[in-house]
């Protein structure tokens, strides 16, 4: 049985093993704040089982902006799949957009019931349906909808597929995808709650230090902030503390019960392990 003590030392494997995988947390480490603004905002947090199921049904009245908001929370995942699938990076875009642009002309949310377990599981599921079935007519149809207003920056996410993506399974990089993307949100949810704190120094400072990629030492910051290395060490362990709440809070919008968040967070950080 997975607790959440064992969840928690996944989770401190994954830490003690980011030093050395530094290159896969492409978007704990290359992305500036702007960037993680941009690309994670109003992800996990707000694009829940309730707004997937508003998506699903035409007949709600946030039909428009529900779908609106799960296609900017999924798609780099999805987007990261079918790029390894595909040669032409155009038409893995073209199918990307074509996917979200159809998910209710085919009913593919509707059969969406947070009762049957895991979205992640769901969503990747339906897209290899779509593109087994729907892929040359999706591809020659391009981006001739007009049923949703779709915004994606395929260029970021283009400029960090490195040749490890070249090597793994499209779907191993669906959930690694999923993952860097969860774990995005759980920071800037960090970063944003220090922020109306008035500690914003003292995250940008101490960040590193929840995930294990860091480079200075506290001595070292401790100074900057003024206060002594262990006030800076406590301090790091709170900031550890909260993230790992986050992260279960984020994890509990994409899953059916309770009792799948510590499996699921588990998952996350295993996903990491080749």
């Amino acid at each position: 049985m997975i607790t959440e003590s064992s969840a928690d030392d996944a989770y401190d494997r994954w830490r003690a093993r980011s030093q050395s995988q530094s290159g896969i947390l492409l978007c704990m480490e290359s992305c500036n704040e702007s960037d993680l603004r941009r690309n994670n905002a109003g992800q996990f947090a707000t694009t829940h089982w309730s707004l997937i199921l508003a998506a699903g049904n035409r007949d709600h009245d946030e039909f428009q902006h529900a779908l609106e908001k799960l296609c900017q929370a999924y798609w780099p995942p999805l987007y990261a799949y079918v790029r390894r699938r595909v040669s032409n990076i155009h038409e893995a875009q073209d199918l990307t957009q074509a996917f979200f642009e159809r998910l209710l002309d085919k009913q593919y949310l509707a059969d969406a019931d947070p009762s049957r377990g895991r979205f992640r599981s769901f969503l990747i599921t339906a897209f290899k349906r779509f593109l087994s079935k729907e892929r040359d007519k999706a591809a020659a149809q391009k981006r001739g909808g007009t049923r949703i207003t779709f915004s994606a920056d395929f260029a970021s996410q283009d400029r960090n597929w490195g040749a490890l993506h070249d090597t793994l399974t499209a779907e191993r990089i669906y959930e690694r995808q999923w993952a860097v993307t969860l774990l995005n949100r759980v920071m800037t949810r960090l970063q944003r709650e220090m922020e109306r704190n008035g500690k914003s120094q003292q995250f940008n400072l101490l960040k590193d230090f929840s995930i294990g990629t860091e480079t200075e030492t506290y001595a070292s910051v401790a100074s900057v902030l003024g206060q002594s290395e262990s006030a800076a060490r406590m301090a790091a362990s709170r900031m550890r503390k909260r993230y790992r709440q986050l992260l279960r809070e984020e994890i509990a919008q994409t899953v059916a019960t309770p009792e799948e968040i510590d499996s699921e967070v588990q998952h996350l950080f295993d996903t990491f392990s080749e």
